[in-house]
């Protein structure tokens, strides 16, 4: 009889292991999971964040009659937005430049491929 009883007492111990091994992996991937919810949702909102800031940055582009809207391109990647094209004067640069820094969102903008016709 005290043989069955320690038999039992180490599948009951052996059994219980397992099931808290198995316990915390599944704890552990819902987490993983969470976090992965988590970081596509942040993704999604920043996705739409920039693309807000996109539209707002060309539609400013289109209210500025000193502006030529339709030769500058704009792009946005987590807050940052990028112009590129060509305009005609260093101060057309200049004001595509500062409407874009003074939209809500932007974190900086950079200029580097917006050239000035020569």
């Amino acid at each position: 009889m005290k043989t069955s009883t320690k038999g039992f007492a180490i599948a009951t111990l052996t059994a219980a292991a397992l099931g808290l091994a198995m316990s915390a992996s599944v704890h552990a991937d819902e987490y993983t999971t969470r976090d992965r919810a988590a970081d596509a949702m942040d993704s999604a909102q920043q996705s739409v964040s920039d693309t807000w800031i996109t539209g707002k940055v060309k539609s400013s582009f289109v209210a500025e009659s000193a502006l030529s809207a339709m030769d500058i391109g704009v792009e946005t990647k987590q807050g940052v937005v990028t112009l590129s094209g060509v305009v005609a004067t260093e101060a057309e640069r200049d004001l595509a430049i500062s409407t874009a820094r003074n939209i809500e969102g932007v974190q900086d903008v950079s200029a580097d491929a917006l050239q000035v016709a020569e």
